[in-house]
């Protein structure tokens, strides 16, 4: 069953996050990850959730996905997200 990674990304350092977004993709590849959303517009029709950047990763798996986040190559890039950004993020499996 596939792996996905849901992220809720509000961005306090915009030139930080930017850096970080040259960094990331290289390493989701690596883990054989793909973009489903990356920061789309959304549009809230129920509740109050609101989210600022929404994004989406998907792997093969769970544990895939949990190698990726884990991983050496992602150390630098994710010091740098948690330092620019305040995110939410959840691993879930799907079809």
């Amino acid at each position: 069953m596939a792996g996905y990674i849901i992220a809720q990304v509000d961005v306090t350092d915009a030139a930080g996050f930017d850096e970080y977004r040259k960094l990331v993709g290289p390493t989701v590849e690596q883990y054989g990850g793909s973009y489903v959303v990356r920061g789309a517009e959304t549009e809230t029709v129920e509740g109050d959730w609101d989210p600022k950047r929404l994004v989406i990763l998907r792997f093969d798996t769970v544990a895939r996905a949990k190698e990726w986040y884990y991983s050496p190559e992602y150390e630098e890039p994710k010091a740098l997200r948690q330092r620019s950004a305040n995110t939410q993020l959840t691993f879930v499996e799907g079809a």
